[in-house]
């Protein structure tokens, strides 16, 4: 999975990226900071099913503190985009090609419209108006995309086959383009479209590939009367309010052991310096104010609620819940809402599920088939007559 970071310059995007991965990044108050992107891990926290079960997990491909699983998912973080970027403007044909293989888009704006579209300084920008110019410029970048190839694409009789050919890259399932076609009543044999007729089809694909949340940050700077202005300005979109800068703190603090966050307050924990101590009172307030920084609410409603990914454990032993190495609870996996056991199974390994036989509920002890449909936090021991090379 690998979840894109966009959005103007100069809105905080790196900062929000470190604070996520901790990855060190350039980061500075002025545009274009980015110019190659930031690629990182960040961790998507979700209750694990220790507690539940009973036993102490011992995680391989995530971490869990405190009964919370993080889980890692990919993130990529892009130059910041100006009006025209389709054209080339500003990093804007780097910027896009960035993006095409991302799954879900996170775009960054800044509450406190300190900064217009360009990343300059000002009395008052409208955030809103930020959202509206990235996505038009990202639908006039496929709609570009598929004008281009319209000669090629009127040859073909089955038109979502050969968009799909040509959107490859950009992650696209058949299904989503037929739907894009169809929901426009766009003709499917040997196409002509207008311009017209691809900047609607681009539209509805974007919606349907790359959806979108919207991360109202700096709100340690702006008027909380503003985010609510924002969210009914952009019906539309999940719009949560967050601080990239005090997440980053938080983080930095902790690393230093300075400080512990539990989410709700920032605890002392080291013998910071009466500097530090100032610092660390500004970032208590705002996380009690607030309920948090924001930034874990972002990638929970990104993973959990638009992606609508669930989580599953692979296991060996279906009464210890290990793997062969004795790990408790090794693995946590992010899978599609309706994947199946074999689905899992691939996931797993390929010898794997060409070998499965069925499943077994760990839980339940029960057997499942291969086409069970797995649920949230389901433990699942795959019995296969295949072997990992």
């Amino acid at each position: 999975m690998l979840i894109g970071l966009i959005g103007a310059p100069n809105k905080g995007k790196s900062t929000i990226f470190s604070a996520l991965t901790m990855n060190d990044v350039q980061i500075a108050d002025y545009a274009f900071t980015t110019i190659k992107p930031n690629l990182g891990v960040a961790h998507v926290p979700k209750e694990c099913v220790e507690t539940e079960l009973g036993v102490k997990c011992r995680p391989r491909n995530s971490t869990c503190m405190n009964g919370i699983r993080k889980i890692p998912v990919n993130i990529v973080d892009v130059a910041g985009l100006v009006p025209g970027a389709h054209l080339g403007k500003g990093m804007g044909n780097q910027f896009l090609n960035d993006l095409a293989g991302a799954d879900a888009l996170i775009q960054v704006v800044d509450a406190s419209g300190e900064t217009d579209m360009h990343g300059e300084r000002t009395e008052w920008a409208d955030p809103a108006e930020e959202v509206l110019m990235v996505r038009n410029e990202l639908v006039e970048w496929i709609a570009g995309i598929v004008a281009r190839h319209m000669q090629q694409l009127s040859r073909n009789d089955d038109s979502v086959s050969g968009l799909h050919a040509l959107l490859s890259g950009f992650k696209a399932t058949y299904e989503q383009i037929r739907h894009a076609v169809a929901s426009e009543y766009l003709t499917t044999s040997r196409i002509n479209w207008s311009a017209d007729e691809c900047t609607k089809f681009a539209s509805r694909f974007l919606d349907d590939s790359k959806p979108l949340v919207i991360a109202a940050n700096k709100m340690d700077k702006a008027d909380p009367k503003k985010l609510d202005w924002l969210k009914g300005r952009l019906r539309n979109y999940e719009v949560i309010g967050c601080s990239g800068a005090v997440e980053l703190a938080i983080k930095k603090a902790e690393a230093a052991g300075i400080v512990r966050y539990t989410g709700g307050s920032v605890h002392v924990t080291g013998k910071p310096t009466e500097e530090q101590m100032n610092g660390i009172r500004i970032m208590d307030d705002y996380v009690k104010k607030h309920n948090g920084t924001g930034i874990n609410d972002i990638l929970d409603e990104v993973v959990f609620h638009v992606l609508k990914k669930i989580v599953v454990y692979p296991v060996e032993d279906e009464n210890k819940f290990t793997d062969h190495f004795g790990n408790v609870l090794p693995d946590a996996v992010l899978m599609d809402s309706g994947s199946t056991a074999l689905q899992l199974a691939e996931r797993i390994h390929t010898d794997i599920a060409k070998g499965m036989k069925y499943g077994i509920d760990a839980r339940k002890k029960l057997r499942i088939p291969k086409d069970y449909i797995l649920k949230d936090n389901d433990v699942i021991k795959i019995f296969s007559s295949g072997t990992m090379k």
